[in-house]
């Protein structure tokens, strides 16, 4: 199996009251679900969050992560159902925490996100989706609208079986320090939506 399914507890958090689930999965991580109403069925609000200690915990401005779990949280709350997946092990773009500190050492000198991973020998996105289709999978959800900017989550969803009913565009504030690393997201990653 993929993913066992571990707890499930109440979450109250700033965003709206929840559900957290826990999951360990056959990638070696522990992974969540953050659950507002009854995830089961179609058309189901949906983020996949990729870990983001800078961002989502020390509010780092080299990127827009905290920013958009934060929003994805309150639009959930707003809507009375929705899930985040919370995926472990995507630091980065999935090249560690370690690794991503020395990638803001290279933007620091110049590079943009992209080239500092290259210039490490590291993929330019190593995440995977299998885990979060199972986790979507477990908690009876059948089809995503899917809060992201990035197609290619999109079509990892996709990939292990779980059908995306729309791309649903997360705009947070731009930052300038932000600025320089969505313009990249947009031009090399082919990101749509980020402002």
């Amino acid at each position: 199996m993929l993913v066992a399914r571990v707890g499930d507890a109440r979450l109250p958090t700033a965003h709206g009251d929840f559900r957290i689930l826990s999951y360990r999965a056959d990638d070696g991580h522990e992974h969540v679900a953050i659950v507002e109403g009854d995830p089961t069925g179609a058309g189901v609000l949906t983020r996949l969050h990729s870990e983001c200690l800078t961002g989502d915990v020390l509010g780092s401005r080299k990127c827009d992560c905290g920013d958009q779990l934060a929003h994805a949280l309150r639009s959930i709350s707003g809507e009375g159902r929705g899930v985040v997946v919370y995926l472990r092990g995507h630091e980065g773009r999935g090249i560690g925490l370690a690794n991503k500190i020395k990638a803001y050492e290279l933007q620091d000198a110049g590079l943009d996100t992209v080239d500092a991973n290259t210039a490490q020998g590291l993929p330019v996105d190593a995440r995977q989706y299998d885990v979060a289709a199972a986790i979507l999978v477990d908690l009876g959800v059948e089809s995503v609208r899917l809060m992201s900017n990035n197609p290619v989550k999109a079509a990892g969803l996709v990939e292990y079986g779980v059908r995306v009913d729309e791309l649903v565009p997360v705009v947070v504030p731009v930052h300038s320090e932000t600025e320089q690393y969505l313009r990249t997201k947009v031009e090399r990653l082919g990101h749509v939506n980020v402002r």
